[in-house]
């Protein structure tokens, strides 16, 4: 995730300060990873140095200061060229997975326990994710939906990988 570019995005629609946007960034998209309100502020300060957003208010309200941040026109423009910008397509990606079974395959380790677990652990947060389907808003089921999706061709990896183990442990062990 880019923190940088959603708190802009967040920001479109209105002034706010860091709290606001750290509890909206948590309800639309921290739901496996949460972002520390130390980040939020961290974030702010550089966007700030950026001409990205500007203070346009500091109040206290029995406690720490709250600062409102708005965005400004090079923040637009900023969000706009990330939103335009199409995601890094990277096809030879080798995940820690892979990694994984041939290292087990070039020590004589048992890759078909690493597959096997690791497609118990898959099945496992895609049922946790479609428990969280239940009930939700229409964005809410896009966005799991797009998770499951993954984890899908994850599994399909996994089972196509199982299948061709031996054939592997051997090219493996040349």
């Amino acid at each position: 995730m880019s923190v940088p570019e959603i708190l802009l995005g967040l920001l479109e629609h209105g002034p706010r300060h860091g709290y606001e946007l750290s509890r909206e960034y948590d309800a639309r998209f921290g739901w496996q990873r949460p972002v520390k309100a130390a980040q939020v502020h961290a974030t702010l300060s550089r966007l700030r140095r950026d001409g990205d957003v500007e203070i346009v208010s500091v109040e206290r309200v029995g406690g720490p200061d709250r600062t409102t941040y708005a965005l400004t026109p090079d923040g637009v423009t900023h969000l706009e060229r990330w939103l335009d910008t199409p995601e890094a397509v990277t096809p030879f990606l080798q995940s820690v997975v892979f990694v994984k079974v041939m290292l087990a395959l070039l020590s004589g380790r048992d890759a078909r326990r690493i597959l096997g677990d690791q497609r118990a652990a898959h099945r496992q947060v895609m049922r946790e994710v479609t428990a969280r389907k239940t009930g939700a808003d229409l964005a809410t089921k896009v966005a799991w939906d797009f998770t499951l999706f993954h984890l899908e061709a994850d599994l399909r990896w996994l089972d196509h990988t199982t299948a061709r183990l031996d054939h592997l442990a051997g090219e493996a062990a040349r």
